[in-house]
């Protein structure tokens, strides 16, 4: 995406040093409105030209004027007109040679040592390990969308990754030859990119060049998106598009004097396409998609009132919004899925939370092609549809407490252990066809153990409650089963294709479940797990009164030697492209929900602001990598929402008590680019209370974003009756500020040495958990080699200091020469040295 709006027309209101080169001198500081409302100069105020344009008085008409009043006139406005469009090419220029600079410092800071740690970081062992995935084109589940790890992986293909699995915080990357240099540095890349587009969304929305400064330096020294856009994750993408979003938004919204020409429909389309492929990253890009929604609605609503714009033209506004803000998004959301489907053909350790009709698209699945009739003495494998289609199991192995029979599980995988042969209750020798139907009396026997399914009134392994009883596998030599075998069958479903699936029990098409007759409970599975005697699988029980969700079984596979060689063949539906993308986005969504354990560094949303406490990234070798913004940053946007609500609410009760105060086009400049900032914040931010998974302070990040440019609005508000000088310089101490914070926690940042009373004395908050025991009590025990050119100065400084104590010239001479001349440098050291003790000097 475009950083440039070169080819866009200025905003409506621009900073100081446009308006000087159009207006007074004495008005160069003030945005002046060149809207509908009303037009003010230097000499009239706001409310002096409200009260003009109220004046009654006669127009006068072309024929009125003469010829040379009406050339006079064209000449006056000619020349305006060229002024105006020489100033708009001089702030553009002056704006690129900003970005260019602010791009390149930006990749110094972004990019610094990005080889270190040469090791495994926090989340790299998910998102590296995806690339490694895409590469080995095996399918896997996810809870974000694709674009991203696709991206990360197409860079990591391109490097040479081949076969790292990233399985641990830690790994080293040196001695397999990892890339993954130049795959941090395709992320270092598009963190740094947000730099400058926080300049020029900030010029774009009409402010001063101290305000975008702010911005720009703010985002470029806030050490938690240094710390984390450096690293192969999710987040530097999704900053990138989001940021990219927003100032290809604040460009259309400047073209709106000019709807339906090419840079109108270029910057709308190219805000859908920037809000598609932010919600393609992660679905924080829903809250994007809601920001802009947001502003397009209040557009509309402007459109709408304005009887001036006729219904056709109206129709012809939200077309053109609904087309590439609604349409687009969504094609090109689904388009990153079928590059996904693509580029994962394989079956791979994702099918187990995927459907047995989505496994069945999938090369090197087996594929079911089985009888549809089930009769008594039919083996069947039956499986759960709650739990993605887990098979009905056993294993011998008993249970270590309760009953001590056998157990009985469910396995997420094909197994001879799975087969299990359904008996009418009294007959176990079928000698004819007879179909299961609703209604009927069976016993399930295990055929790798010849052990019927039972139950009894024992509560279960793991869900010891009343309504839970223990199933189990029971039986021996010349055993005929007991009362406790015995369940009925009853039909939940059928397939609409198949009327008999309703009836009686079909392959694949019949839903039914399976009650204990004794017990009156039914067969039920949950995503709860055995411990190690139970191999991990998932428990299965008999409820009373469960969720009839998952009491629900079907069969997939049977086999019967009495069926004829010509009876009617079943198999699953394969999925298309709809399908697939529906059902993996439905799991994707239940997945992120189930994310609710606990984790030593996930915090809660109301600790963000305040920068509560950070994550720890990564520990090693007496070094430490630590997640943790720059407070500055934070404390200073979290108090500008603060301000600016403060502010909302003060004028609100003015007004409500008919107290208004005359600020013209001004106010409403400011409440619109600070209440879109502002909205961008709380959209990004509050939802994250309503969720219950894990959570971290990366998540903060997009809003954080929204907050920093909502500042740089309220500095260009205070400083606005500053000389362009005085502004500038105000500006520069705030960046001074920031950096000079910056520089508290760079070790942390980068992975650098420190020393452990320096770290504690950084801890400004007692929350903050980066773990000082890490670091070294002193520098020196790094042992980090100097560079040449600072030995250098070192040993001409005490050369200078062995002469002035001791008059030797030639030894501060031969000192002088060692800065060119490493070998001199070497001997003088020495000498210096050995007279340096000699003499006390040292």
């Amino acid at each position: 995406m475009t950083m440039s709006y070169s080819n866009s027309y200025p905003p409506e209101r621009v900073d100081s040093l446009y308006h000087k080169n159009n207006y007074q001198p004495q008005q160069d500081h003030v945005p002046v409105s060149i809207g509908e409302a009303a037009y003010t100069t230097s000499v009239t105020t706001a409310s002096e030209s409200f009260r003009k344009r109220s004046q009654i008085h006669t127009r006068k008409t072309i024929s009125d004027y003469s010829d040379s009043d009406l050339d006079l006139a064209n000449s006056k406005t000619s020349k305006l007109k060229l002024r105006k469009e020489e100033a708009r090419k001089s702030s553009r220029k002056r704006d690129m040679y900003i970005v260019a600079a602010l791009t390149l410092w930006a990749g110094y800071i972004r990019l610094y040592k990005i080889h270190q740690p040469s090791s495994v970081v926090f989340d790299e062992v998910h998102f590296g390990g995806f690339a490694t995935k895409y590469i080995r084109t095996r399918f896997f589940m996810d809870v974000h969308p694709p674009l991203a790890k696709m991206m990360i992986a197409l860079v990591g293909k391109l490097a040479g990754l081949d076969g790292f699995d990233f399985k641990e915080i830690g790994k080293d990357y040196l001695e397999e030859n990892v890339p993954y240099v130049i795959m941090r540095t395709f992320c270092g890349i598009m963190g740094l990119l947000v730099v400058p587009i926080a300049y020029l969304t900030i010029r774009g929305a009409g402010h001063s060049i101290a305000a975008a400064l702010v911005a720009a330096f703010m985002v470029c020294y806030d050490n938690g998106l240094i710390a984390n856009n450096r690293l192969i994750l999710l987040d530097p993408p999704l900053l990138f598009f989001t940021s990219a979003t927003t100032l290809a938004w604040i460009n259309f919204h400047n073209q709106k004097r000019r709807p339906f020409q090419f840079w109108w429909y270029f910057w709308l389309f190219l805000t859908g396409l920037g809000l598609g492929l932010t919600v393609s990253c992660k679905w924080v890009g829903l809250f994007t998609i809601a920001t802009i929604g947001l502003s397009t609605v209040k557009g509309l609503w402007e459109l709408w009132g304005n009887t001036r714009i006729p219904l056709n033209t109206f129709v012809r506004h939200f077309g053109a919004r609904a087309m590439a803000l609604i349409a687009l998004p969504i094609a090109v959301y689904m388009l990153m899925f079928q590059i996904h489907f693509h580029s994962l053909p394989n079956s791979g350790e994702g099918d187990g939370f995927m459907s047995p009709e989505f496994q069945q698209t999938l090369d090197g699945h087996t594929s079911i092609d089985t009888p549809i009739d089930i009769a008594y003495g039919s083996k069947l494998f039956i499986r759960h549809v709650a739990t993605k289609g887990g098979y009905l199991h056993s294993h011998p192995h008993d249970y270590p407490s309760g009953s001590n029979q056998q157990q009985v599980t469910l396995y997420p995988h094909r197994d001879d252990n799975n087969w299990w042969t359904i008996y009418k209750v009294g007959n176990e020798n079928p000698t004819s066809i007879e179909y299961v139907k609703h209604g009927d009396i069976v016993t399930l026997m295990h055929t790798g153990t010849n052990k019927r399914l039972h139950s009894h009134n024992i509560r279960a392994p793991m869900t010891d409650l009343d309504y839970h009883n223990e199933v189990s596998t029971y039986g021996f030599e010349n055993f005929t089963g007991d009362e406790n075998d015995h369940w009925r069958v009853e039909i939940i479903q059928g397939d609409k294709s198949d009327p008999e699936s309703s009836q009686r029990l079909r392959t694949i098409h019949t839903k039914f479940a399976l009650v204990h007759v004794m017990q009156h409970c039914s067969l039920f599975s949950h995503s709860v797990k055995l411990p190690e005697w139970g191999f991990d699988q998932q428990e299965v029980t008999c409820i009373k009164g469960g969720k009839i969700a998952k009491t629900v079984w079907y069969v997939e596979s049977t086999e019967n030697p009495l069926l004829p060689e010509d009876t009617e063949m079943v198999s699953y539906r394969k999925l298309g492209f709809l399908g697939k993308f529906i059902e993996l986005n439905q799991v994707m969504w239940d997945t992120n929900k189930g994310l609710t354990s606990s984790h030593p560094y996930d915090s809660r949303p109301e600790s963000w602001p305040l920068l509560r406490r950070g994550i720890n990234f990564w520990g090693k070798d007496n070094r430490h990598l630590y997640l943790l913004g720059n407070p500055l940053v934070y404390w200073t946007a979290t108090t500008s929402i603060l301000v600016c609500f403060m502010l909302k609410g003060i004028f609100l009760i003015l007004e409500k008590r008919g107290i208004q105060k005359d600020f013209g086009d001004l106010k409403k400049f400011y409440d619109e680019s600070a209440g879109f900032f502002l909205v961008g914040w709380l959209l990004h931010y509050l939802p994250f209370f309503l969720m219950g998974r894990q959570l971290f302070l990366h998540h903060y990040m997009p809003a954080l974003y929204f907050s920093i440019l909502l500042f740089s609005v309220g500095f260009d508000l205070l400083t606005i009756r500053l000389a362009n000088r005085k502004r500038l310089a105000a500006a520069g101490l705030t960046i001074v500020s920031v950096i000079y914070v910056y520089r508290f926690f760079v070790p942390i940042t980068y992975a650098e040495p420190w020393t452990q009373s320096l770290c504690q004395a950084a801890k400004w908050r007692s929350t903050w958990d980066f773990d000082c025991a890490q670091f070294h009590h002193d520098i020196e025990s790094y042992k980090i080699p100097k560079p040449l050119i600072l030995e250098g100065i070192g040993k001409v400084k005490d050369a200078v200091s062995s002469y002035l104590s001791n008059h030797q010239g030639p030894e501060a001479v031969e000192g002088v020469n060692l800065v060119s001349d490493a070998i001199d440098v070497l001997k003088a050291s020495s000498l210096v040295t050995e007279e340096a003790i000699a003499t006390g000097t040292v």
